[in-house]
């Protein structure tokens, strides 16, 4: 049995959406794709189709098992290419996740250069604030925000996430200005519900203690755009990364409160699957990404300290 031909056969059927446009495709008889289709379900003792008399559907284990064979093929194409005269030359399918707000205001313009530089590169984006399961959907790279737990995947540093507290000029006329954390719970909070406590904020003093607001939800949502803007329309007081609000704090239609204090921070990570082999687009990615966001992000350069 030979893999390679058998599992490149498995992905032309798939991406032909049969045995005869594959084997239309591939100049190939019929009964040759279908031999190769049952020695891989014999080879790997499961099934990889739902068949009728009309149709083939992929099983879940199928659809897993394609995502991971585009992956393996790709790399050795790849790795046929660094070998060749076209030695350097990136080449093939990237999928990635990114999370919603932070893709499109920051890594969408990174991506883009990214993309003018690699043009071979073919990019499949899934912009999403849920969090991806890397293997089991396929992904090679994902862009997560967050204190990392142990875990079997590979993270590389790209930038620091820090938060702060403000609210629009409006809004602090008509409400006042709060000068303690508790003094939050007298006020109209607008809260990231896909948080894990979205109605705890902690503050950490210049003393290093952390003080825990508890505020009561005046409106929640699970996009910090949309936070961003309800604040600069003065419906009241948001605690949003920088990388959402700097426009508007630079622009004055937000300001910073309870500057004294900061907020725990987190981290913007590329994430990965350990491989063997790690395919040379994905590391030419993540190199990209870690050397354009290095040092002290702009978005920060609001904050007090950094201007």
């Amino acid at each position: 049995m030979d893999r390679y031909e058998n599992m490149n056969t498995f992905v032309r059927v798939v991406e032909s959406g049969g045995i005869s446009a594959a084997a239309e495709r591939m100049n190939m008889a019929k009964s040759v794709i279908s031999r190769r289709l049952k020695e891989l379900e014999a080879h790997l003792g499961v099934e990889l189709f739902h068949r009728t008399t009309r149709q083939m559907n992929l099983t879940d284990t199928g659809r897993a098992f394609y995502a991971q064979c585009v992956r393996i093929l790709d790399d050795i194409v790849e790795a046929e290419l660094s070998t060749s005269q076209f030695h350097g030359a990136l080449k093939g399918q990237l999928k990635v996740a990114v999370p919603l707000s932070f893709g499109l205001m920051h890594l969408n313009p990174a991506i883009r250069e990214f993309s003018r530089l690699h043009p071979d590169i073919e990019f499949d984006l899934d912009f999403n604030d849920r969090q991806v399961d890397i293997l089991a959907e396929g992904f090679d790279l994902a862009v997560r925000i967050a204190s990392l737990p142990d875990s079997s995947l590979i993270a590389r540093r790209l930038a620091p996430v820090q938060s702060v507290l403000c609210a629009s000029p409006g809004y602090l006329a008509r409400m006042g200005t709060p000068q303690s954390p508790q003094a939050l719970t007298d006020h109209r909070c607008l809260v990231y519900s896909l948080s894990s406590n979205y109605a705890q904020w902690n503050f950490l003093a210049a003393d290093g203690q952390t003080v825990i607001a508890r505020v009561t939800p005046y409106l929640k949502a699970g996009n910090g755009q949309f936070l961003r803007d309800a604040a600069v329309d003065g419906l009241g007081i948001v605690l949003m990364p920088t990388f959402i609000v700097y426009q508007a704090i630079r622009q004055g239609a937000l300001v910073p409160l309870l500057t004294q204090y900061r907020h725990p921070g987190l981290e913007a990570y590329a994430i990965y699957p350990p491989t063997r082999h790690l395919s040379q687009r994905v590391r030419a990615l993540v190199d990209f990404l870690a050397g354009r966001f290095a040092g002290t992000p702009y978005w920060d350069a609001v904050l007090p300290g950094n201007t």
